[in-house]
């Protein structure tokens, strides 16, 4: 048996924390927050216990669903038939299957067949490496040409990461569109999934059971300083004073790490502060009916600073209908220093010109959530920009959402790579 300590208490660090807990390790989880959870993370939205930043569940989830069954709530998984819209020039048009594809206005006949094979392409890919060097504006503008690109891809990566956006990975892009793609269950039916109860169903679970395990929980408990002698880990200082271990886990935003452990060897420290995230501001809205049919809502009009709605109601069927309006941006621009009123003015002016019958009226609750380390700019080669999981200091691992490229950021990609980092370091040589 080790001692561990594992820095971060979203998906990440409990997959972490279990797994090593599994091994027979000692284990202490140190969270900054008052909740564990990260941004994965409910909170009490006038009355009713959601998500601060959406989730949604793919066919191909597969760890994610294996732990919920390990946990014995596999029951609460639930699958829905949903539906993907477009607002384009005015107007909804449906979007996501073939007939759709095929009466959608905005495209010609030679873009829409474009399109369709850049599906198929992403879809049947099996691996990454061709497009890992390539940046994905161009690698798009090649398969769609240009006024395709800018219907369709350019509101979404100009929305999103603003003037880093052609220094994102094609194969970033890939990974996302064919993650999607096999969560179909037909070419005409979108299937995806929730946990009934949202992520705190999983996250009580979690907690429960790495407590009965032996494992502890600090929360609001912030780490000051990774310890290191002689090139070895040998525990933590905290503001209460200094706790000793045999290895430690970071699970926490990279840009972290190189304040907390300046141990690391110069070159890793350049790499941590070379990673560049981009923020988030999720406006939530509670509304008395329904805005579309559509669970996620592309806009392609990059008037109103948004790329996209998801109509989180229209997947999970709650009493109320629920509305997320996602702003990523890198953290210099302006609108991340927005207050509350200017976000709620912007998207209002957005959803009455979705659905001209929208008012006012109908919002029963807004709240806007932020998150400053929220999405990796995944450049080309971005792998190996990052310095290795095992570091050069002898029992300090280290990962955050960085590690999943060229996967997109998922509480399924944080439980694989949770165990990955376990069972690296919970091993005999670890």
């Amino acid at each position: 048996m080790q001692t561990f300590a594992v820095l971060g208490g979203g998906p990440m660090g409990l997959a972490v924390a279990w797994r090593l807990l599994k091994q027979g390790h000692q284990v202490t989880i140190y969270e900054a927050g008052e909740r564990l959870g990260g941004m994965s993370a409910s909170f009490d939205f006038d009355g009713l216990r959601i998500e601060r930043f959406f989730h949604f569940l793919c066919a191909t989830d597969y760890d994610y669903f294996d732990l919920l069954q390990e946990l014995g709530i596999g029951d609460k998984l639930h699958w829905v038939n949903t539906r993907m819209g477009v607002f384009h020039d005015g107007r909804l048009h449906d979007w996501g299957e073939p007939f759709a594809l095929l009466k959608f206005p905005g495209l010609s006949l030679v873009e829409k067949v474009r399109y369709a094979l850049k599906v198929l392409y992403c879809k049947h890919l099996k691996n990454f490496d061709a497009l890992d060097q390539t940046r994905a504006t161009g690698w798009l503008r090649q398969w769609l040409g240009e006024r395709a690109y800018n219907v369709l891809w350019h509101p979404l990566m100009s929305l999103k990461f603003y003037q880093l956006q052609d220094e994102v990975s094609a194969a970033w892009i890939a990974a996302r569109v064919q993650r999607v793609a096999h969560s179909r269950e037909s070419l005409f039916k979108e299937k995806l999934g929730y946990i009934e109860g949202g992520s705190d169903t999983w996250l009580f679970a979690m907690e429960a059971a790495i407590r009965a395990k032996g494992g502890e929980v600090c929360l609001a408990t912030p780490v000051e300083q990774v310890l290191v002698e002689n090139g070895t880990v040998t525990g933590l200082r905290l503001q209460d004073g200094v706790r000793h271990f045999d290895k430690v886990i970071s699970t926490i935003p990279l840009p972290y790490v190189a304040k907390m452990v300046p141990d690391l060897p110069a070159a890793d420290l350049q790499k941590l502060h070379a990673v560049r995230n981009v923020g988030v501001a999720t406006v939530k809205f509670k509304l008395s009916r329904p805005l579309t049919p559509y669970f996620w809502l592309n806009l392609t009009d990059t008037a109103f600073g948004i790329p996209g709605i998801i109509e989180y109601s229209n997947l999970n069927p709650l009493q109320d209908k629920v509305l997320y309006v996602p702003y990523y941006m890198p953290q210099d621009n302006h609108k991340f220093a927005w207050d509350n009123d200017q976000f709620r003015s912007e998207a209002i002016r957005c959803l009455k010109a979705i659905n001209p019958a929208f008012d006012e009226s109908w919002i029963k609750a807004f709240h806007v959530s932020r998150y400053y380390y929220a999405q990796p700019v995944c450049v080309q080669g971005f792998l190996d920009t990052l310095p290795p999981m095992r570091s050069a200091i002898n029992g300090f691992y280290m990962a955050d959402t960085s590690y999943y490229y060229p996967q997109d950021r998922s509480i399924t990609e944080s439980i694989k790579l949770g165990n990955q980092l376990a069972d690296m370091a919970g091993s005999v040589h670890g």
